[in-house]
């Protein structure tokens, strides 16, 4: 049996819906797929709910299928906005590498650091909810650059919800 790819594991069935027409699969099919609802975006502004950890390997699902959206967003010049909304269980996933080896009682240095950059130079906006760096007694100043504060990431998310955003909970 062969070990499935990235893009062929699905965490939840809302993230696997919403990013179907965005993921751009290039696994063969083992028969032909006929689509009977073709879709294309012209806009879509989403947000990425990244409230616990959920990987294939050492890779975050959540900041894979953003990468992927922005991609595709480029790729087919859909309009619209991604932001990643860091709380819960996954908030230390943009710390800078002092606070991260801190927060993980180890000595390595963030990981997600550069995927964090690579997210932002495509357009993804990175957000860190107040309430958790309270609750961890983090600053501003133990974050990843240009990652955003939010007020809190549960207000934060229904504001989006408000405003039209689609919501991705990988």
């Amino acid at each position: 049996m062969m070990t499935p790819s990235i893009r062929q594991i699905l965490v939840s069935a809302g993230a696997a819906v919403a990013l179907a027409c965005c993921a751009g699969a290039s696994a063969e099919p083992a028969a032909a797929i006929h689509v009977d609802i073709p879709v294309q975006l012209k806009h879509a502004d989403v947000v990425f709910n990244m409230d616990h950890r959920a990987f294939a390997g050492d890779l975050p699902i959540g900041m894979h299928y953003m990468d992927l959206l922005a991609q595709r967003y480029k790729k087919q010049a859909i309009g619209g906005k991604i932001i990643g909304v860091f709380h819960g269980d996954a908030a230390y996933m943009v710390l800078n590498d002092r606070a991260y080896d801190a927060a993980r009682h180890v000595s390595t240095g963030n990981p997600y650091a550069k995927l964090v950059a690579h997210l932002r130079a495509q357009g993804v906006q990175i957000e860190e909810c107040r309430v958790s760096m309270m609750a961890h007694h983090w600053g501003n100043a133990d974050l990843l650059p240009g990652v955003l504060v939010n007020g809190g990431a549960v207000a934060r998310l229904i504001q989006l919800h408000q405003q039209g955003y689609a919501q991705i909970q990988p």
